[in-house]
């Protein structure tokens, strides 16, 4: 069987672990006016947001870097386990010089508030990360990139770009999204006290950022791979959070 049938032929422990996206309504159709029409409360993020025009123009010239053929896309946070989108083939992979980090300081509503910050990760630089590609046919570029962009770059926070990682030693030209160290949301230098703090405390309509570490540690895990980074801010924050009862 190759992967053409079957995108899990490299990786079958993941199979059923990986959202399809027929399942992820949300993150396909998201926008924030329907969001905002459910949520009136976050009204006040609005003229922080991308507009269309600013998400089109960012993914053209994304995508004018791309060669041609099928895309692959490198995910090293929630999209790992909810990509939203229609993939041939899933791949475990590394990619040197960046790191995983929870610099991207949640303030919107997401997973954290004005109030009570939370934080996702960003990949910015570092040593290596561990994760997983996703590639999109060549037929399906535009309309999946299109989903990405929209759940991606909602705001400041990420620059998308292309990375090489490594699959089984081979390199593979991907698409990710980096720390965009000119975004207010990016704390490079955040302290792992910090880290632990915003995160034990984040919550909104995406969840917790507490079940957003751990779910990233629950897939790096069924992929044998030990991120002991994670791990101990995992760790950590059950921990404050255990104390804090």
């Amino acid at each position: 069987m190759t992967a053409e049938n079957d995108p899990f032929v490299h990786h079958p422990e993941l199979r059923g672990k990986i959202t399809r996206p027929e399942d992820a309504a949300f993150h396909r159709n998201f926008s924030a006016e329907t969001l905002f029409s459910k949520r009136p409360d976050l009204l006040w993020v609005r003229d922080i947001l991308y507009s269309d025009e600013q998400r089109a123009r960012s993914r053209s010239e994304a995508l004018a870097g791309h060669g041609g053929g099928d895309l692959w896309v490198f995910a090293y946070g929630s999209l790992m386990w909810n990509p939203a989108i229609h993939f041939a083939e899933i791949r475990r992979a590394t990619v040197s010089g960046y790191a995983r980090k929870f610099i991207l300081k949640d303030v919107y509503g997401g997973r954290g508030t004005r109030e009570a910050p939370g934080l996702m990760a960003a990949l910015d630089r570092g040593e290596r990360c561990e994760g997983l590609l996703f590639r999109i046919l060549a037929r399906n570029i535009d309309t999946e990139t299109e989903v990405l962009w929209r759940r991606e770059l909602i705001g400041p926070g990420y620059l998308p770009g292309f990375v090489t990682a490594h699959v089984d030693r081979e390199p593979v030209r991907a698409l990710t999204f980096l720390a965009d160290h000119a975004a207010e949301a990016i704390w490079p230098d955040l302290g792992f006290d910090e880290q632990v703090r915003f995160i034990a405390q984040g919550q909104g309509f995406l969840g917790t950022s507490r079940d957003y570490l751990a779910s990233i540690v629950d897939h790096l895990a069924a992929l044998g791979i030990e991120d002991e980074y994670c791990a101990k801010l995992l760790q950590a924050v059950d921990a404050r959070r255990a104390a804090a009862r």
